[in-house]
């Protein structure tokens, strides 16, 4: 079993600023460098909890697509599809304020998602999970592919959503078909008020959890999440207090390091304890793919008394 991941992977160009600066100003980083993210946050947290995790969507022909391919095959990640030509890999711009929490520009590339006859290449078993980002329903011909796709997967394949920021809103009517095949949807507690209508995130999980086959996850940031198991209450689980340094990737890895807990077989209260205390580390290291370990999240536990 394994887990099949269909967002993309990015080239985050990351700058740290004590504030963002106001239109037409300027202001001096405290650091600044590309490193590769987006889709790669969450497999690699995958990765460091045991998961064996093959990369589903494109990379593109060029200098950032070289850096994505060194980064999948450093971190033990197969490739599924060839590189795409004569295009580069996407790129986004990412603003990290004084308190941690980042602002993205994303380059169109970006939200590009698999093409039909890259889905082709994608043939997930019995007991895979395939991850799904709402960033591939932004391009229309991404769209059309991963919805055609996606209903004629075996019924033994588990869908996980990460619906991201802008489909609740870009793209509601299709959100809305993926959520009704997924298993299990993972989002902020933002992107779920804009699912459901209803701010409470214990109420939007509830809500959300009814749309999907197996429950939904609704991450409350420094509060933990709350997980709602379709037909069952929904349940506060508690976070681990930490001062942030970088918030960057920090919802990437607990839905990634939540997908290998469930591929695992862990229940997933356990899963989503598991999820807390990873992203709760995560955001005390500065860049996009600072999942712990094993190891290092045990170490990290045993200092939570």
């Amino acid at each position: 079993m394994r887990l099949v991941h269909l967002g993309n992977v990015l080239v985050d160009v990351v700058a740290a600023v004590p504030a963002i600066p106001p239109r037409g100003g300027d202001v001096l980083a405290s650091r600044m460098g590309a490193m590769v993210g987006g889709g790669f946050n969450l497999m690699v947290a995958a990765v460091r909890h045991g998961a064996p995790v093959d990369y589903g969507g494109a990379h593109g022909t060029g200098p950032f697509g070289d850096l994505i391919r060194d980064a999948l095959g450093r971190a033990g990640i197969r490739m599924l599809q060839p590189r795409r030509r004569p295009s580069d890999s996407g790129v986004v711009a990412v603003l990290v304020d004084g308190t941690g929490e980042r602002t993205l520009i994303s380059s169109p590339a970006a939200v590009t998602g698999p093409t039909a006859d890259e889905l082709a290449q994608v043939r997930p078993g019995a007991g895979d999970i395939v991850s799904i980002t709402g960033y591939g329903l932004l391009e229309p011909a991404s769209r059309t592919a991963l919805l055609d796709w996606l209903p004629r997967l075996p019924s033994g394949v588990l869908v996980a959503l990460d619906p991201g920021p802008l489909a609740p809103t870009a793209q509601p009517a299709a959100l809305a078909a993926v959520v009704a095949r997924a298993d299990w949807v993972s989002t902020s507690a933002r992107e779920a008020a804009e699912m459901t209508g209803v701010n409470d995130p214990v109420t939007a999980a509830t809500a959300l959890a009814g749309r999907t086959r197996r429950g939904a996850l609704v991450r409350t940031g420094a509060a933990g999440c709350v997980l709602a198991e379709a037909g069952t209450a929904a349940r506060v689980v508690p976070a681990h207090p930490v001062r942030p340094i970088d918030t960057t990737g920090a919802g990437d890895t607990h839905t990634g390091v939540l997908l290998a807990g469930l591929l695992a077989g862990r229940p997933a209260p356990v899963a989503a304890r598991i999820a807390n205390a990873a992203a709760a580390f995560a955001v005390t290291r500065p860049g996009p793919a600072t999942a712990p370990t094993a190891a290092e999240l045990d170490a990290f536990l045993a200092t939570q008394g």
